[in-house]
């Protein structure tokens, strides 16, 4: 397992001090959470941009193309 170590400004330790309160998680656990998060939106951005690439070469008709 890899260990890391993180700089944070006085600004940034505030803030994640004020989520582990709130949340009642560890540092570390928070900071896998958000990596995670992260991780997860470019998934989800790839994932559209692919559909949408797709959806450019499909060719649609109306309803009416169809029963006519």
């Amino acid at each position: 397992m890899a260990v890391i170590s993180v700089r944070l400004n006085p600004e940034e330790e505030k803030i994640l001090k004020t989520l582990t309160d709130y949340f009642h998680e560890e540092r570390s656990t928070l900071l896998k959470k958000s990596m995670y998060e992260l991780y997860e939106d470019i998934q989800d951005i790839k994932f559209i941009e692919d559909y949408i690439e797709t959806r450019k070469n499909r060719e649609f008709i109306t309803g009416e193309e169809l029963f006519s």
